[in-house]
């Protein structure tokens, strides 16, 4: 049985600037992260559309993973949303599915970046992916931070 993590991050850069950030976040965050992130390389398509597939590889100390391979189900310029799935890597061995969802949604000056997590669990004793959900946080924060600057 599939089961859901849910939140939103408010955040002050404008939605069509976030979600500039995230679309560039192959390049970008490495760059702004390089604590977390060794590289995010584009295997297959564009990065940004459906079918594209993503490798990221983390930085040592990062709990749990050290790389995932993610494909994109849905990118939606228009509403900027986009969905991906986890296919390779360590979160495979955790969890049988793994699907994120991200949109940002105009709020004011800023935005609100509404992220959820749908996952099955591969045995009933692993935890759930509340680290992941830290870590996209963290994540929307500094990106948030980083663009208010650029």
């Amino acid at each position: 049985m599939a089961s859901k993590l849910e939140l939103d991050v408010e955040i002050k850069s404008s939605a069509d600037k976030f979600w500039g950030g995230i679309r560039d976040s192959a390049t970008l965050f490495p760059e702004i992260f390089p604590e977390l992130y060794k590289s995010i390389e584009i295997l297959e398509g564009d990065g940004k559309s459906v079918g594209s597939i993503r490798l990221i590889k983390y930085q040592e100390g990062i709990p749990l993973i050290t790389f995932s391979k993610e494909k994109i189900l849905t990118a939606d310029e228009e509403n900027k949303s986009v969905s991906y799935t986890v296919i390779d890597g360590d979160l495979v061995t955790y969890y049988k599915d793994f699907k994120a969802n991200l949109q940002v949604v105009p709020k004011g000056d800023g935005a609100i970046v509404k992220w959820s997590l749908e996952f099955v669990k591969a045995t009933d004793d692993v935890p759930d992916p509340n680290l992941m959900q830290e870590f996209a946080v963290k994540s929307f924060n500094d990106l948030d931070a980083y663009l208010l600057k650029a």
